[in-house]
Formats: C-alpha cells, structure tokens, sequence
C-alpha cells in the first residue's frame, strides 16, 4: 500500500507537531489583519514556512486559512485540518503549549484537536511530491484558524478560492462520517435576581462546563443548608462562608458539547442546589435555568427533544453562563438532527424563552451535512480504510461539527481517531494522542488522499 510510505517521514511530523502545539492558537475574533488573532496568525504563517520548505506550494488566504498544493489539473481534492485550537483551561499535569512524549503518548493542546491531524496531512502530500505521483486533479490541504468557534474562516476561505469536487477533514473518528447535525446556538439574558451578586461558568460553548464560580448573599441558616444538599452530588462543590453570604466552587467534568452525556455540567449543577435551596428568591432567569434545562442534555425540557434514523437524538449543551452587575446571560450549544429543520427548532426554542419573560438571540445557525453511503467519496474513503487496517469501514453519523460541512455537499469527516482507544481528551485537559494509533492513521490518510489524487 502507498500508504506505508509516510513512515518515512515519522521524525518530521513528531517535530513540526511540537513546533505547532508550542502556539496558542485560540481563535479569538479580531480587527485587523488578522482576523482570529496574532497567535491563529503566527500558526498559518508557520504551516505555510513548513509547506514551502518541503517544496509545495502554499498560499496564505487573508490570514483567514492556508493550504500547501501538489498536482495539476481543473479538478481540486482536498483535506482540511485547522490549527486554531479551545482554550487550554485548568488542571493540566504539564504545560498544554509544549508537547510532552511520555509512554507511547504526546500531550499537548491540540495534539489531537487538530494540529496532529494537520501536519500529517501535510507531510503526506509531501510524501506524494517525493513519490513524483502524477494525479489527475489538485490536491490541496488546507489549513483553518476559526473551527472552534464557528467556521467563519472558511465561509471567507471558499469565497476566494476553488470549491472541492471531493474532500475530507481528519477531525472525527474512523470510519467515514457520511452524517453530521445540524448545528444551533443561542443566548438568553435576562435580570439576575436577589441572590446571586456574581456568577461565571465555561470558556467555550462548544465544551460542557467542568467548573462554575459563584458568589450570593444568604443567611448562615441557608448556607448550612447548601451544604448539608450539596453532598452525594455527581458535581462537587466548596461552600466558604463570605461577610454577605457564600461562595460557591463547583466542580464536574468537561467534555464536547456534541457528547454532553460524557460530562458533569457544573453550572447546571449548581443551577440546581441553589434552586434546592433558595426556589422563586433566584427570579425569573434561574427559574428558566431550572425548569426548561435542569440536568438535561436533550433538549426535552424546552421541547426540543429530536431524533432520525441517520443521525441519532438531539443534544443540548448550556456551555456558558455568566452573572455581573444583575444581569444574567446563558449560551447553549445545540447539534440537531440531519434531517430536521433548524429554523423550526429556533421558533420553539425563542417561544419558550420568550414565554418566560426573557430575551432570545440566535447567535448561530449551520446546516446538517448528508451524503448517502453509496457515494464515490464514501466508497474511495472506505476502500482505504479497509486496505491499511484489513478491517470494513464503518459509515456513521456523528453530533460533532466538522469543516466537512463547508465543502457544500462534496466531503465527509474521515479520522483521525478511533472508536475502541482511549479517551484523546480533545476539549478536556491533558488532551493527548496515542501514537501508535497516529501511526496507523497517517497511513490510511495518505492512502486515501493517494486515491482522491489519482481516482478517474
């Protein structure tokens, strides 16, 4: 298999993956040149110095995303990685900007959500240069710095250059995501209450919550009682007495906001102690909190509770919230089934906000991605897969939202992970890649983007 050749390129990709990870890559929207911030800047200069320095050609797109090339012709492949990356947050074992190798294993920030998966893309088309492979179309890897926060660098990246006609991003698991939901966010403000003076929950939208900061007024009678229901939790609180009141530390588990089952919501959590304890004193906002999100993560409280054949149920992420000044505001993350309708979800949702007395934004809206299983990409992906493992390829769909939306119709998600390993850690701290599982990926990619280059 062509695949095995990336092999020969093991030391290279380990080095210029630590070179990246020591970036800090998160998006952060900017006026200016560069518009997701200097650091999402530096990492698309450095893809393209790499590129440029293994003999590919390499473009630099506005600062909004990059690709390396190889090949001729009026077709165009792709894969499409991103080096922007979620915020590190607390608790790491080492420092998340500096790749560690320990035990078969690199940690870093962005190992696996998407850096790794990106510079071995990138050294497989170099592997397909050194190879003189000739092809019948482009093949391009393209590198994004906005995926974790809304895709907006390829909605410009796409608006200057050549669609696909075919295309994966390495940002899921194996085997191919021919399905991905559709894709919803939304804040609710409102005012905040008597009780709680302060609150701050979450980084990002898209990971649930592991930890939440509160500060209220009470009475020592009514702090005795948050302790007393705070025990036997599934969150784990610290309550400090304070000169008005108590301050509240919750604890839970963080985790992708496509697979909010996998954590502890600790805002949500706390939500509910506080609402065990003080009820109607929280207001009208909290009240909502309690009674159309609770510990739910389906949506079934605030009537959204959705599912299809394809793609499986609803999902429902309360991923940030925030109390200052007495105003109150959440964010919820919602990944909505493939074949059902976002502008539909978006009236029940802003009905019921609404009904309750509060305000309803919609902040984001992207379509679900469909591609039958029969398809020529589905079919090339698969027979690569099944050529480097000797194992069938399952075809699934996932919550999870890819760049493989944004190839209008014409690309899946395929890789890098696998279903039966560890835990990656990918929005959680000590975010890690098993290597020997990396190895085996950088073959199937490199095989599947030989077949996308050559197919007739």
């Amino acid at each position: 298999m062509f695949g095995e050749k990336i092999l020969e390129y093991w030391d290279d990709i380990l080095k210029d993956l630590e070179t990246l990870v020591a970036i800090p890559s998160v998006a952060v929207p900017t006026e200016g040149p560069h518009p997701f911030g200097d650091p999402c800047a530096k990492a698309l200069d450095t893809a393209v110095e790499l590129a440029r320095g293994y003999g590919l050609t390499a473009k630099n797109v506005d600062y909004y995303a990059a690709h390396a090339e190889y090949g001729e012709g009026e077709g165009n492949a792709v894969v499409m990685a991103h080096l922007d990356v979620v915020p590190a947050g607390e608790g790491w074992a080492t420092d998340p900007f500096t790749m560690v190798l320990d035990d078969n294993h690199a940690y870093g920030r962005g190992v696996s959500d998407n850096k790794g998966a990106a510079v071995v893309a990138l050294h497989c088309l170099r592997a397909l240069k050194d190879a003189g492979v000739k092809g019948n179309r482009k093949l391009r890897v393209i590198f994004g710095s906005a995926e974790e926060i809304g895709m907006q660098d390829m909605k410009h990246y796409f608006s200057k250059e050549q669609l696909p006609d075919m295309g994966f991003t390495p940002d899921a698991e194996y085997g191919v995501c021919h399905c991905e939901k559709g894709g919803l966010n939304f804040r609710v403000t409102g005012e905040s209450g008597p009780v709680v003076i302060s609150l701050s929950a979450g980084t990002v939208v898209n990971a649930v919550p592991y930890k939440a900061l509160c500060q209220i007024r009470c009475t020592p009678e009514e702090r005795a009682a948050l302790e007393e229901k705070a025990q036997g939790q599934k969150a784990s609180f610290t309550i400090t007495a304070t000169e008005d009141g108590a301050s509240i530390v919750a604890v839970g588990k963080a985790a992708h906001a496509a697979s909010p089952q996998e954590g502890v919501n600790a805002v949500s959590y706390l939500v509910e102690l506080l609402w065990d304890v003080f009820g109607e004193k929280l207001g009208t906002f909290f009240q909502f909190v309690h009674e159309k999100i609770g510990l739910t993560y389906d949506g079934s409280l605030i009537g959204v509770n959705l599912w299809d054949e394809p793609s499986g149920p609803l999902t429902f992420n309360l991923g940030l919230m925030q109390v200052k000044d007495g105003a109150a505001s959440l964010t919820v993350d919602i990944r909505y089934p493939a074949t059902k309708d976002g502008e539909e979800i978006t009236a029940t949702l802003r009905q019921q906000v609404e009904a309750c007395g509060l305000n309803f934004e919609r902040l984001s809206l992207s379509v679900p991605l469909y591609l039958p299983k029969e398809s020529q990409l589905v079919t090339l992906l698969s027979g690569a897969y099944k050529d480097i493992t000797g194992e069938d390829c399952e075809v699934f769909a996932m919550g999870g939202g890819t760049y493989a939306r944004t190839m209008q119709g014409r690309g899946v998600a395929f890789g890098a992970g696998f279903k039966d390993q560890e835990d990656s850690h990918a929005h959680d701290v000590n975010e890690r890649i098993d290597l020997r599982r990396f190895k085996l990926h950088a073959q199937i990619c490199l095989e599947a983007m030989y077949r996308m280059l050559t197919a007739e």
